[in-house]
Parts: structure tokens; C-alpha cells; sequence
């Protein structure tokens, strides 16, 4: 990665060769592309770890990526790609590792950190986790009343709740069959309507909370985390004739998950059920490891351990694969060249798969989060663009939303369309599993028609004759088309890794650290002291006009 003393990423002599280059190409039109380059599918579409990459709709061509593979080595990629796999403090800002990957690496794996092998650690963080899940999914697991735990509220943010919230989801599928039901649940706002939800449907008897941060001082987890503590108490320390204990409630129905052990002992969380993990995983990193307990007890562990070896199967081809065939990092020269030299900086992903839902939620994080950095990691102001926003939803709803913008509106926007190739295989009865492989042939034709009148614009319709100006499609949007060869918890866990390698690597080119995110620190220190002053602890007077005037709203609001 660059020195303290190297160039800024814009005045390297390949980002030059790319400005120049981007003039030539800024007006080429992809269908112009396409038929001076018939063999497009195959020299942009990679395929490795169950996974499809189709980059042949990007807006460039075979000069423009050997441009992009002397930028990604003049900004030291494959030696950014090594520190990061090997434990290096590529963490600049809070001088420490980003490892992750640590937490996919397989029992017979061997990596030192600071003198000490920690995959050892990794794989009894595991075998706690697992032993917790076998007592739950056996049926084990009782409340203090004696009666079997069936449901489970997850208690995170951010990255300790759009992780597993979004995997869970995919992996629906994949729930182990003959074991004791329990059902995962997920709140996360801090407003408490979620929780409030939960709370008015569910037994007390028969539920538990996990306490999931990595920090275990998050304000929007630990006031839910008081409210169910407060719900539980109130109903089952009175409950029936014998008093129950207010230490024996916490103990039976509250889990913890955090980098602080010592901050969950001392809000009353049992040692033996603290689960751990390390200050070298970053939070929205974290689904990997003991945030993942919500995806283990969906899927069971032997599944939960096919996620974490898809994920490693795509770990070792980013280390190990030439740039020419390395999917992340292909898939990261496209975002660069798009944004930084075909001033394109919307991006959107459009799952065309239900069980996706959330999958754009959670790389708005892992992208915006990460990248969404205006400085280098020497501390310097940028003067070129970084990460583009990223929004999205699942395609077939998007259609009826926002594709009009897309396909005739002014802004720019390149598009992540992600299906998987074979469904419904596993329906038992033949009629149903009929009917809905067609479902799953039309959503695949649509996805594939969308990114094709992105692509072709008018040119994409076989009718003759001049259409009317409002009816007009202008194409040449790039896109990319990730397929999976199925959607299982291997290919899943390629996919997710797939975009976390992508972000870093354009981290690498931006010269940023794409591992804090001190914007989000001080959003949370203002909301803190703003709190002190709506409960009357602070001075309003120092407040500005529109902030004053806001909490004045809001205590004549409370006067009524």
C-alpha cells in the first residue's frame, strides 16, 4: 500500500493514461462496443467459487483494463492484498489488523498474529457458539419458568443486525429439519418500535435476547437491551406462586455478543453464555464469527460452517488469483473506472431473487461505510470522487419503482443485477415445482431483458419505424450480472466476500481506510449531548436556531 510520501492516486502515471483514455471512450456507445467486440462475453465474464462475473456491459474494452491492472499495481494492490490476508495493521487509524478472513480460515489453518497462532481462538469462538445452538435447537435451552426458549430476538445495529438479518433471510431454506423450533427475530431501531412489536406478541416464558455490539456501549442496543430486561422482569419475577429471582431471569433469557467481556459481565450477562470475538474484526466484518449466532441458529452449524468455506474458497482466489482472472478485483476496476473517469457515481443493486431482499440494505453499509471517506489514509484531502451511493432493492419490485429513472432519467447509473441460476430444484411435489421454475424463468428474463435495454437502449426493441421522444430509451448504462450457479451457504458466503474484497481493493486505488468510520463516532457523540439537553442537563442556549427550535417543538409537544 502507499507510504506516507507516495503520490496522491490521481497523479499516478496510469490514472493519467485513464483520463486520456476515458476521452475516447466517454461518448463510444455499448452497442457500438458489442459489435465491433462479438467476443465480449467471453473476455469480461469470469466464473470461480459457484459464481458468474459478466463485466461485458461495463463501458470499456480490453485497453481500458489493461489501463486499470497498471493503476491497481502502481497503487500496490497485490501487496495491499498479502498485509490484509496476513495480519498487517491495514486498520491505519486505530493501528490494527483488519482479519476478518481470520474467521473463515479452516481448523488446520495457521496464521500468527503478534506471536500467536489465532485460528485456535477463532475455532473455540466457534465450538462456543455451536454448543449454544445445540442446546437451543435441542430444546435445552429453559427460561427461568422451566419452559423451553422458541423464540430469540436479536438486539444489534448495523453491522451486528444487516448481516444476519440479511443472511438469515437468504438461507431460509437451509433450516435443519427434527429440531426443537425456534424462531430468530430482529430489532434494531433505537425508537424501540420493533421491540415494542415483539413484545406484545411474544411470551416472556419462552423467549431470550441476544445483546449483539461489538463495543457493548451502543446506545440504540442497550436501550432495547433495557426495555426487554425491564419487560422480562416485570412478568417473571412475580410469576406464579414462588418468587423467581431477578438474576436468574437475565441469566436464562439474555446472551451476549462483543468485543468487551467485561462490559457484558457487568451489565448482568451470565460468563457462560459470552460469546467473544476480537477488536481486529470490524463490525459490519463481524457476521462471520459469534454475530453470526442469529445465521447458526436459523441454519444449524454444519451449514453455517459451508457460509464460512464459501467465503474462504473466495479468500484464497483473491490471494492466490493473477488480476486478469480475480474476481474482486475485476469487479473493483469496474467501480473505479466508472466513477472516477466516467463521472458515474449511482450504483445500485438489484437482486432478482426474494430470499436477496436484504442484500442491498447490507452493502449500502459494507460500501458506504467503508469507502464513504473523503480523506487519505495519510490524513489528506481528496480531490478526485470515492464512493458512489449505493442504493437498491429487489429487482422485480424496483421495475415498478425506480427503473423509469433509470432507463430514461438524467443521472447516470450502473447497476449490480444478481440471480441465481437454478431454483426450486428441492419442491418436493412435481406440479408446484412446475409452476414455480417458471416464476423462476420469468424473473431470470427479466433481469436479463432489464440489463440489456440498459445496455441497447431503442435498439433492444425489433419494431420498425420512429418512436415518439417520450418513449425514447437512450442505453449505453453499464451494468454488472453476478449469477450463482445456486443460492446455498457456500455461494453466499463467495458472494458476500466477493463485494468485501472489492471494497477493499478500491480502498487500495482511493488510498483511503476503508476499516473505520469516525463519521458514524461523532453522529454518536452529538445525539449524546443533544440527549443531555431534550432531558434538561445542557445548555439549548449554545444550540444553533434550527436545533433549538426543534427540541422547544418537542417539549411543548410533551406539555400537551
Amino acid at each position: 500500500m502507499a507510504s506516507a510520501s507516495s503520490a496522491t492516486p490521481d497523479t499516478l502515471p496510469a490514472w493519467q493514461t485513464l483520463k486520456h483514455h476515458a476521452e475516447t471512450l466517454q461518448h463510444v456507445h455499448l452497442k457500438t462496443l458489442f459489435g465491433t467486440e462479438p467476443s465480449r462475453w467471453e473476455s469480461f465474464t469470469r466464473q470461480v467459487a459457484g459464481l458468474t462475473l459478466d463485466l461485458s456491459k461495463q463501458r470499456w474494452d480490453d485497453d481500458t483494463l489493461e489501463h486499470l491492472f497498471t493503476l491497481a499495481s502502481e497503487a500496490g494492490v497485490p501487496s495491499a492484498i498479502e498485509a490484509l490476508l496476513s495480519g498487517k495493521r491495514v486498520n491505519v487509524s486505530e493501528n490494527r489488523p483488519a482479519l476478518h478472513t481470520a474467521l473463515r480460515l479452516p481448523a488446520d489453518a495457521t496464521l500468527e498474529l503478534e506471536g500467536e497462532d489465532i485460528v485456535a481462538a477463532v475455532h473455540e469462538s466457534l465450538a462456543q457458539m455451536e454448543r449454544l445452538v445445540c442446546r437451543l435447537h435441542a430444546g435445552q435451552w429453559r427460561g427461568a419458568t422451566g419452559k423451553p426458549i422458541r423464540h430469540v430476538v436479536n438486539l444489534g445495529v448495523g453491522g451486528s443486525d444487516l448481516g444476519p438479518l440479511m443472511v438469515t433471510h437468504a438461507l431460509g431454506d437451509f433450516r435443519p429439519k427434527d429440531i426443537h423450533p425456534v424462531e430468530v427475530h430482529f430489532a434494531s431501531t433505537m425508537d424501540g418500535s420493533q421491540l415494542a412489536d415483539y413484545l406484545s406478541r411474544l411470551n416472556p416464558e419462552t423467549t431470550i435476547f441476544v445483546l449483539s455490539s461489538k463495543s457493548f456501549t451502543t446506545i440504540d442496543t442497550l436501550s432495547n437491551a433495557n426495555t426487554a430486561r425491564e419487560w422480562l422482569l416485570s412478568r417473571l419475577t412475580q410469576h406464579g406462586a414462588t418468587p423467581i429471582s431477578a438474576e436468574l431471569v437475565v441469566r436464562q433469557h439474555f446472551i451476549g455478543v462483543s468485543a468487551s467481556p467485561e462490559k457484558m459481565t457487568e451489565w448482568g450477562i451470565a460468563e457462560d453464555h459470552q460469546l467473544t470475538f476480537w477488536e481486529w474484526v470490524g463490525g459490519r466484518y463481524s457476521l462471520w464469527g459469534t454475530i453470526g449466532l442469529p445465521i447458526a441458529l436459523v441454519v444449524g452449524m454444519a451449514n453455517f460452517r459451508e457460509f464460512l468455506a464459501g467465503a474462504h474458497t473466495m479468500d484464497r482466489h483473491f490471494a492466490e488469483a493473477e488480476m486478469s482472472e480475480n474476481l474482486p478485483v475485476l469487479l473493483a476496476l469496474a467501480g473505479i473506472w466508472n466513477v472516477n473517469f466516467l463521472d458515474i457515481r449511482a450504483h445500485s443493486i438489484l437482486p432478482y431473487d426474494g430470499r436477496l431482499e436484504y442484500f442491498a440494505a447490507y452493502l449500502e453499509q459494507l460500501e458506504m461505510e467503508s469507502n464513504g471517506k473523503s480523506v487519505t489514509r495519510q490524513g489528506q484531502p481528496v480531490n478526485y470522487s470515492t464512493c458512489p451511493v449505493l442504493w437498491g432493492q429487489l429487482g422485480p419490485n424496483a421495475q415498478h419503482a425506480f427503473y423509469q429513472l433509470l432507463h430514461q432519467g438524467t443521472q447516470p447509473v450502473v447497476c449490480d443485477f444478481i440471480a441465481p441460476l437454478k431454483r426450486y430444484d428441492e419442491v418436493e411435489d412435481p406440479d408446484t415445482r412446475r409452476h414455480l421454475k417458471t416464476q423462476h424463468r420469468l424473473a431470470l428474463a427479466n433481469c436479463f431483458a432489464q440489463s440489456r435495454v440498459l445496455m441497447l437502449g431503442d435498439d433492444a426493441l425489433e419494431d420498425d419505424g420512429p418512436r415518439p421522444e417520450h418513449k425514447r430509451y437512450r442505453g449505453n448504462q453499464p451494468s454488472t450480472t453476478v449469477l450463482l450457479d445456486q443460492l446455498t451457504p457456500a455461494t453466499l458466503g463467495s458472494l458476500i466476500a466477493l463485494y468485501e474484497h472489492k471494497v477493499f481493493v478500491q480502498a487500495v486505488i482511493w488510498d483511503i481506510n476503508p476499516f473505520d468510520q469516525w463519521g458514524v463516532e461523532l453522529g454518536k457523540q452529538i445525539a449524546t449531548d443533544t440527549q443531555k439537553i431534550i432531558d434538561g442537563d445542557g445548555d439549548l442556549s449554545r444550540m444553533d436556531a434550527s436545533s433549538r427550535g426543534l427540541i422547544e417543538a418537542f417539549w411543548a409537544a410533551e406539555q400537551e
